[in-house]
């Protein structure tokens, strides 16, 4: 079961979120700030890091790039698309909200399934001479 960690500060929103995640099968763990966000990602293994743009001590930006230096998979979400700096986003795989539940879980399928070159070789049995 993949682990993701959840960073949403809206309290309408993350529960509903994580409610989506667990029911596709996810192991979800959520917090509503940066600072709660940086200390798990190097004390928890997580599979996919799933943050808000827009919280309320920084910029989820930050959590991104944070995953991205421990070698983790992000997805940024935001409301604020049309309000930020052209290309900001741009580094990032991202998605607007409003989300729906099937776009959401799609595109987590999408960043965690394994990518060409990323499977584990399984070498052949060597057969009896």
């Amino acid at each position: 079961m993949a682990r993701i960690l959840l960073v949403e500060d809206d309290i309408d929103v993350r529960p509903l979120m994580q409610h989506i995640l667990s029911a596709a099968g996810y192991e979800v763990t959520a917090v509503e700030t940066v600072t709660n966000a940086l200390k798990l990602i190097g004390a928890q293994p997580f599979d996919l890091i799933i943050t808000d743009a827009n919280l309320p001590d920084g910029s989820g930006l930050k959590v991104a790039d944070a995953a991205a230096a421990a070698g983790l998979k992000a997805l940024v979400i935001t409301g604020h698309g049309l309000s930020l700096q052209p290309g900001s986003l741009a580094a990032y795989d991202y998605l607007l909200k409003p989300l729906r539940p099937h776009e959401l879980v799609e595109a987590i399928r999408k960043r965690l399934a394994p990518k060409d070159g990323d499977a584990d070789v399984i070498p052949l049995p060597k057969r009896p001479t």
